[in-house]
């Protein structure tokens, strides 16, 4: 939880309408701050920590904090008082499943509750896949089964991940945010990563929807390299109190986990 929050506080500035193609960026500017990926990451860790209902965590944080970046199709599903079961594939059933890798038990319990958290507003079965992609990339890097995600995902998923970040960077498309354009590359970004910085820069040097990318390429990587304390203090001091009070309670919750996956680190 705590990696695609940073993720998404550092690459919020460079979504879209600045994109770069570089990893050589400024890692925090005046923009740095949270947008949608973390107010619905954090209702999916309050949920599942809570036992309240995905789709009830997903309207009150979300309404909460209507004007934090969300889509056009969320934004309506949001406000929408006759709500139905949204059947998006969009990326955001990706970039808010990171906590359910860490709260899980198992791989498969991540699988189920993944695609439990997915089904209020992306019941497509693209964004399903997408969501459980990323919560057992997760699920794998918390227990130190590093190693095994490629292939773990791929299996799943039939996603395509023997791609690099520099042959996805040379062509990649502006506007992809859909699971199957954007999660993949994403998880790549992550695979290939030398530190958790560095998946931020691969993740953001694409040049597309990089704080979602950025957010999911955090998540799967901060179990294997921690966050530096001074990237998590410049992006924790920005949020919410309702966002940083689930981040509190998600940290103790999984404390335990955490030491346990320092000790894999040392």
């Amino acid at each position: 939880m705590l990696g695609a929050i940073c993720g998404d506080v550092i690459g919020r500035p460079y979504e879209f309408e600045y994109p770069i193609r570089t990893k050589e960026f400024d890692l925090f500017r005046d923009g740095s701050r949270f947008s949608d990926d973390t107010v619905l990451t954090a209702a999916i860790a309050h949920a599942a920590m809570t036992g309240t209902s995905y789709e009830d965590a997903l309207v009150e944080f979300g309404l909460r904090h209507i004007e934090d970046g969300f889509g056009k199709g969320f934004k309506a599903w949001l406000l929408d008082p006759q709500r139905t079961q949204g059947d998006s594939f969009g990326n955001g059933s990706a970039m808010r499943v990171s906590a359910i890798g860490w709260l899980a038990g198992s791989v498969e319990e991540a699988i189920k509750m993944a695609t439990e958290s997915a089904m209020p507003s992306h019941s497509h079965p693209e964004g399903i896949k997408g969501a459980v992609a990323v919560a057992v990339a997760v699920r794998l890097a918390v227990e130190g089964r590093h190693g095994e995600i490629k292939q773990v995902v791929t299996d799943l998923t039939g996603y395509d991940l023997d791609r690099t970040v520099d042959g996805i960077r040379w062509n990649y498309p502006r506007f992809k945010t859909t699971c199957p354009d954007s999660v993949p590359e994403a998880i790549i970004c992550a695979l290939e990563a030398t530190s958790f910085e560095d998946a931020v820069r691969n993740a953001v040097s694409l040049g597309n929807d990089a704080d979602t990318q950025a957010a999911i390429a955090g998540a799967i990587v901060e179990p294997k390299f921690g966050i530096p304390d001074d990237i998590v203090h410049r992006c924790t001091e920005k949020l919410s109190q309702d966002i940083r009070d689930v981040l509190g309670r998600f940290l103790a919750r999984t404390k335990p986990v955490r030491e346990a996956v320092k000790l894999q680190m040392s």
